[in-house]
């Protein structure tokens, strides 16, 4: 039987991301959506990293499953690193997608300087201890949006190297340079199905 790792995540698109990355590893993926009644970790950290952390550990907690959890963060080098941690509500905290994005590009209006990086900070949590991994994209902030495909900023991210968005790509090539496949390409490296059991026998 494959060990399972919890995925802390109830968004559809971000939990497909993971799959399609940790599929070769021979681990059963189960989201939040088997655990209707799990908190909502408030994220209320200063930094990607400590997010990460608390959310991997207090559900972890929470269900005694091993727990991924990840932070991302939209870092522009013209807004001094904003939004960053608080991308997820830059436009305010009931914000969506489409308001964050209008207010960054808004922001951006009269900077030449739009160069900017995702960075996913992913955490790992067990019985064993906790581990973090890191995935950086670099990349410009373009002046409109473009593509139907991601969520979040990806229509106004052009990563390094390519003249197309994150939104404009096809979900396999996003995913080998993603900052959260980055992260997860890290994760993978240093995976051992030990990180997994070790969790089910400090439990027993």
């Amino acid at each position: 039987m494959s060990p399972k790792l919890l995925v802390s995540t109830r968004n559809p698109h971000k939990l497909r991301e993971i799959t399609a990355i940790m599929e070769p590893l021979g681990v059963e993926l189960v989201s939040l959506v088997a655990f209707p009644d799990a908190p909502d970790v408030v994220e209320d950290r200063d930094t990607l990293d400590g997010n990460a952390i608390k959310k991997a550990r207090e559900l972890h907690a929470y269900t005694g499953l091993p727990t991924i959890a990840d932070d991302t963060g939209l870092e522009v080098i013209a807004l001094d690193g904003a939004p960053g941690v608080r991308s997820a509500r830059f436009a305010g905290e009931k914000a969506d997608d489409a308001d964050n994005r209008a207010l960054l590009l808004e922001r951006l209006e009269n900077a030449d300087d739009r160069r900017a990086r995702f960075r996913t900070v992913i955490a790992l949590c067990t019985a064993a201890g906790t581990h973090t991994f890191e995935g950086i994209c670099p990349g410009t902030i373009i002046r409109g949006e473009r593509g139907e495909k991601g969520f979040g900023y990806d229509p106004v991210f052009e990563p390094d190297g390519h003249t197309v968005t994150f939104a404009e790509m096809p979900d396999q090539e996003k995913n080998t340079i993603s900052h959260r496949g980055r992260a997860l390409q890290a994760f993978a490296r240093a995976f051992e199905p030990a990180m997994l059991t070790a969790n089910e026998e400090a439990n027993r």
